[in-house]
């Protein structure tokens, strides 16, 4: 039997989206690798969903995460990240996308509110997506961060222990 999740096609989620736009929700996006999840990574969707009535995730594919973070990753593959995100309280649906970064689906999905994490609020780091989010009308808010709180730590941990 297929696990249960909220993995959405895109034309799924998009006429998803366009119910939550009639019944006047607002709706929020934070997209990421999410490969080893962790606490870092439920207090941040806590944070997202907090925005709004809506949280949606955007995963990037096992492809695009190798062009981010190399040959070794992901650790845990887009199914399985996908299947996880899904069981988590905040989060109402789950689309995985290709690209590097989100600005091509955000592009047709026009979420409300678009979540960065707090990193980025300098302007010390791109954001390419802002452009394509205001220009339909959609804010872009940062996220506070949650201090060792990450993928790339619990590795260099795991790899120090061996």
């Amino acid at each position: 039997m297929p696990p249960v999740t909220r993995l959405e096609t895109l034309d799924s989620l998009l006429k998803l989206r366009a119910a939550w736009a009639e019944q006047g929700k607002t709706v929020v996006w934070t997209n990421g690798c999410f490969d080893i999840l962790h606490v870092g990574h439920v207090r941040s969707l806590r944070d997202a969903k907090a925005l709004g009535d809506i949280l949606v995730v955007g995963i990037n594919s096992d492809a695009s995460v190798r062009a981010i973070k190399g040959p070794a990753r992901p650790v845990v593959n887009q199914d399985d990240r996908a299947e996880l995100l899904s069981a988590l309280e905040p989060v109402d649906a789950v689309v995985i996308f290709d690209e590097t970064e989100p600005s091509a689906i955000l592009s047709v999905v026009k979420p409300d509110i678009h979540c960065k994490g707090a990193e980025y609020a300098d302007g010390q780091r791109p954001v390419p997506e802002r452009a394509v989010v205001e220009a339909y009308g959609g804010q872009v808010r940062f996220l506070p961060l949650h201090e060792g709180r990450s993928t790339t730590a619990i590795l260099q941990r795991a790899e120090q222990a061996s």
